[in-house]
């Protein structure tokens, strides 16, 4: 299923409000109980095990998607992002016979994903290289990118430079986020992961993820009041 890219309007109305909620998802532990957990992945996953090489092209296709844009969105530049996601894919591939089913495989492998963002980041000045795009945008449609929802042919010029230079600033408010809350802030907000996924994710306790997601919240909705107050 294809990505949805939250545009910087729904942006500013979602973290502008004070009491933010995003909407629940079964967690892992809840599935088990029901009995609804199931990982479509496991019969590819299992043939890599047995020496099916085809079996991760499988897998690739699945997800290099969304793993680009937890990179992109993590990072804020698409070079990083797509030797991110060939790194991520490389060291999945070597260390898939680790992988041991205790969550889904989805999880384990963004989780792969967002270890080598945070690598890179630490190389680099991440806040000084980021660049400013419309988060109306998909970042894996590279030099032919196209905006999801273009606008219509009355629209007036003055309003489509409106959108756009609000888009790109909620952008810069998401990378000049500390790291830590950014990454939280995308998985959680922008990709929808359950609390469970990203404890697993960042081998953080289910309270520190939610105590840091809310300081997050925090800190976008102040520096999001700024953007407008800078527009008016």
């Amino acid at each position: 299923m294809k990505d949805t890219l939250i545009t910087g309007n729904f942006l500013i109305q979602f973290f502008m409000r004070e009491g933010t909620k995003s909407a629940d998802r079964l967690s892992h532990a809840e599935e088990r109980r029901t009995g609804y957990f199931v990982d479509e992945d496991s019969q590819y996953v299992a043939l890599c095990n047995g020496g099916e090489p085809r079996a991760f092209e499988v897998l690739v296709r699945r997800h290099q998607k969304k793993m680009f844009n937890i990179a992109y969105r993590m990072t804020g530049n698409y070079d990083d992002a797509a030797d991110i996601v060939q790194e991520a894919f490389l060291s999945a591939y070597k260390a898939i016979k680790t992988f041991r089913g205790e969550a889904k495989f989805s999880t384990w492998l963004y989780g792969i994903v967002v270890n080598h963002a945070r690598n890179r980041m630490r190389h680099t000045n991440s806040k000084a290289y980021h660049e400013p795009v419309s988060l109306d945008v998909d970042p894996y449609a590279g030099n032919d990118r196209k905006p999801i929802d273009p606008a219509s042919d009355d629209t007036p010029v003055t309003d489509i430079l409106i959108q756009k230079e609000i888009q790109e600033k909620v952008q810069k408010c998401i990378n000049d986020l500390e790291k830590d809350h950014r990454e939280i802030l995308v998985l959680r907000d922008i990709q929808g992961f359950s609390y469970e996924e990203i404890s697993i994710m960042l081998g953080l306790p289910d309270g520190t993820v939610k105590s840091r997601l809310s300081r997050a919240r925090g800190a976008i909705r102040e520096s999001l009041k700024k953007v407008l107050g800078n527009l008016r």
